[in-house]
C-alpha cells in the first residue's frame, strides 16, 4: 500500500507573539497554529506521528522519505494560503475573518423550521431580510431537505420553491447561494440571481453538474457525503474518518479543477452530520484545522445538527442554539471562512466578540517574556 502524509495543526494559539513568532496563520484567517502532527498513514492506519512546531517543520519535512517530501511541502504551503475573496455580483465576501451564511429553507419538511418559510413567502422574505440586517454575508437558499430519510424532490418543484426566494433576496442586495444537487435547479437559480452553487453531493449527483458549474464561473461549495445516490447518508464506511474525508475532499477538488472550475472558486465542507456517527462527527470537529492543508476556503455547517441533540438530552432542533454556537466558535478557532447557520444574529454577535478578542490578542504584547 502507498503511504500518505497529512499535516495536521494540533496546537492553536490566539496570536503568533504568544509563542515568540513560532506559528503560522491558517488559510489567511485569524487562526494561528503553533504545533503540528506529521501523520504518515497506510491503508487508513497511522504508522507514524511526529510532533513539531512551525520552526521545526522544514527540517521535519526534509527527513521524510522522498516520496512524501513533495506532498508535505505542498500541504505546508496550503496551510498558509491566503484566499481570494468570493465575488458575488456586486458584493465581495472577504475570507480574512469568519463570515456567516444564513440558512433559508423553502421546503415542507426541513428538520429545523418545519416548512414555515415555504407556506408563507412574506415570512420567508422577512426572515431573509432579518438575517441580512443581522450581518449575514450570504443567504443559502434550499428547496430540498437532505436530512436522513427525506423524500426526493422533483427538480421542477424545487425550482418553483427557490426561484421566488432568490429573486426576493436579490432585490435586497444580498449575496445568494443555491443549496441544490440538481443541474436544472442550479441553472434556474443562477439565472434568477444566485451567485454560489452549494452542492451537498460535491457535483456527483448528476454528471451534468460539473460542466454546468464550470461554464457558470460561479463559486462552488463541495461537501463530503458518503452516498452517491438519492441517499447521501448511505454507504458510510471509514477506515479513519478524518483521513478518509480529507482524501475524499482532495479528490472532489481535483475532479472539479480537471473540468475547468478555477481553484479559487472552490470551497470545501467536511459534511458534519452526513453519514457520520456521533463519534465520527466529534473526531472531524476536533480535526477541523487539518482541512486547511487542502488549500481551499472552508465552510462549516453544523447548526442545529442531530449531533448537538445527542449531546443535549435529545432537545429538539429549535432548542439547540447553545450547542450550535459552541460548534461555530470551534470553527472560528480553526480558521473556517464560512459558517452556515440558522441563528444568524446570535452567531454574528459571537463572531464579533471572538473577533474583538483576536484583535486584542494580536496587539497585546504584555504576555511576552521581558515585557
Amino acid at each position: 500500500m502507498t503511504q500518505k502524509l497529512y499535516l495536521c495543526p494540533t496546537s492553536l494559539v490566539t496570536s503568533p507573539q504568544s509563542v515568540e513568532g513560532d506559528a503560522i496563520r491558517l488559510g489567511g484567517s485569524l487562526a494561528y497554529a503553533h504545533g503540528f502532527a506529521l501523520i504518515v498513514a497506510e491503508g487508513g492506519r497511522v504508522v507514524s506521528n511526529l510532533q513539531v512546531t512551525a520552526r521545526g517543520m522544514e527540517q521535519a519535512l526534509g527527513a521524510l522519505p522522498l516520496g512524501l517530501q513533495q506532498e508535505g511541502g505542498l500541504q505546508w504551503e496550503n496551510l498558509q494560503k491566503v484566499h481570494t475573496p468570493l465575488q458575488c455580483g456586486e458584493r465581495v465576501v472577504r475570507l480574512d475573518q469568519p463570515q456567516v451564511m444564513g440558512i433559508l429553507n423553502v421546503t415542507p419538511d426541513s428538520f429545523s423550521d418545519g416548512g414555515k418559510f415555504l407556506d408563507d413567502p412574506a415570512v420567508a422574505r422577512d426572515h431573509a431580510a432579518a438575517m441580512l440586517e443581522a450581518g449575514a454575508a450570504i443567504i443559502d437558499i434550499g428547496g430540498e431537505s437532505t436530512r436522513p430519510g427525506a423524500a426526493a424532490v422533483w427538480e421542477g418543484d424545487e425550482i418553483k420553491r427557490v426561484v421566488p426566494a432568490i429573486e426576493a433576496v436579490g432585490q435586497m442586495g444580498g449575496a445568494i447561494s443555491i443549496d441544490t444537487r440538481r443541474p436544472a435547479v442550479m441553472e434556474a437559480a443562477l439565472a434568477a440571481g444566485a451567485h454560489i452553487i452549494n452542492d451537498v453531493s460535491a457535483l456527483r449527483h448528476d454528471p451534468r453538474s460539473l460542466g454546468l458549474a464550470a461554464a457558470s464561473g460561479a463559486p462552488v461549495v463541495l461537501m463530503h457525503a458518503p452516498g452517491d445516490g438519492e441517499d447521501l447518508h448511505a454507504d458510510a464506511q471509514y477506515a479513519n474518518v478524518v483521513l478518509d474525508v480529507f482524501d475524499w475532499l482532495a479528490h472532489a477538488r481535483d475532479r472539479a479543477i480537471a473540468v475547468g472550475i478555477s481553484r479559487e472558486l472552490i470551497v470545501l465542507d467536511p459534511g458534519i452530520g452526513f453519514g457520520k456517527t456521533l463519534t465520527e462527527n466529534l473526531a472531524l470537529l476536533n480535526a477541523l484545522p487539518l482541512f486547511h492543508a487542502l488549500g481551499q476556503p472552508l465552510l462549516l455547517g453544523a447548526s442545529r445538527k442531530r449531533m448537538i441533540g445527542a449531546l443535549s438530552n435529545e432537545v429538539p432542533a429549535h432548542q439547540r442554539l447553545g450547542g450550535s454556537l459552541a460548534v461555530a466558535l470551534k470553527g472560528m478557532d480553526a480558521g473556517y471562512h464560512l459558517l452556515r447557520v440558522h441563528d444568524v444574529a446570535e452567531t454574528v454577535q459571537a463572531r464579533n466578540v471572538w473577533r474583538g478578542l483576536r484583535d486584542a490578542a494580536l496587539t497585546d504584547f504584555s504576555c511576552l517574556p521581558g515585557v
